[in-house]
């Protein structure tokens, strides 16, 4: 009760306090501190999706801003010989304003990914966001099959649904790539499972549906049980090691992330970063309470 009223009220404390959580789960404010995580992890044979931070822009003005931003990244990126991808929110680019300009912002980062053999996951956001940014996925993916790919959260009761209808867009030499997580907004119960073991039940279920369909998966979780049951269903479907890879966030639970590299398995790690880094510290924070209590131990330690 304590860690969830001091994740309540940190949001509201200065963002020099909050930055004490923030700075182990985000790279930094700039291109060049993600450029140096992205080449330590590389060299532990980790790959990486680099992401702006940002999102729900009020204008079309940053919409336009944040694309010049990722095109920058990709070049900086490929001049840097990162092994990595990149994430990218669609309310960033003005999906709730102008969905066609949206649409045009995207597909032309997409496009340069594309002429550099790049590759953009389009995230999933808050449930108001899910069918248009499936119809997103859907043009894109029509355009250039190998170079874009979605989230799709476990915890949404339309997920498994939404991934069959998809399935016509899966072709052996373009497989439709997933990134499975379990759903980080706070949706209601009418839409969303609640409950720990169903939403875990229903990631498994989702999970073996792209494995046994041959569609490529990116299985996002810190969960060790979801981790083992992963290694169950991979081993169950002989499923090749080109066909899907685990991944997690920069900074949170670093052994078990060893633990998977070790096993041989390929591993991506989510790499933030960005001036607007305050709005996705206090979310984690929110899914995450009993960190507050290692913020405040934070700011009175005095050794």
């Amino acid at each position: 009760m304590f860690n969830k009223f001091v994740a309540a009220i940190l949001p509201y404390f200065p963002k020099k306090f909050i930055w004490i959580f923030s700075r182990s789960y985000i790279s930094g404010e700039n291109i060049d501190d993600a450029m140096r995580v992205s080449k330590d992890l590389n060299s532990k044979n980790i790959k990486v999706t680099l992401d702006v931070l940002g999102e729900f822009i009020k204008t079309l003005d940053e919409a336009e801003s944040n694309k010049k931003e990722y095109l920058n990244l990709i070049d900086i990126s490929y001049k840097n010989n990162i092994n990595g991808n990149f994430s990218l929110k669609p309310t960033s680019f003005g999906l709730l304003l102008d969905k066609e300009i949206c649409y045009n912002h995207i597909r032309e980062i997409v496009e340069k990914a594309a002429s550099v053999r790049g590759f953009i996951r389009i995230d999933m956001e808050d449930s108001p966001c899910t069918d248009d940014e499936i119809v997103l996925f859907r043009r894109l993916k029509s355009e250039f099959p190998a170079n874009v790919g979605l989230v799709v959260q476990a915890y949404l009761r339309r997920t498994l649904k939404d991934v069959e209808q998809m399935a016509d867009l899966n072709s052996q030499s373009a497989p439709l790539n997933f990134r499975l997580c379990k759903g980080i907004y706070v949706e209601s119960e009418s839409i969303a499972f609640k409950k720990y073991e169903e939403i875990n039940s229903h990631y498994l279920e989702d999970l073996e549906f792209m494995f046994r369909n041959k569609i490529y998966a990116g299985i996002a979780t810190h969960d060790k049980t979801l981790v083992e049951s992963s290694y169950n269903l991979i081993r169950n479907y002989n499923v090749p090691r080109d066909m899907y890879e685990f991944q997690m966030l920069y900074g949170v639970t670093p052994k078990l992330r060893e633990s998977i590299v070790n096993e041989g398995h390929n591993m991506r790690v989510y790499v933030p970063f960005g001036k607007q880094w305050f709005g996705y510290s206090t979310r984690r924070l929110k899914e995450n309470p009993k960190m507050a209590s290692h913020i405040i131990k934070a700011l009175f330690y005095k050794g």
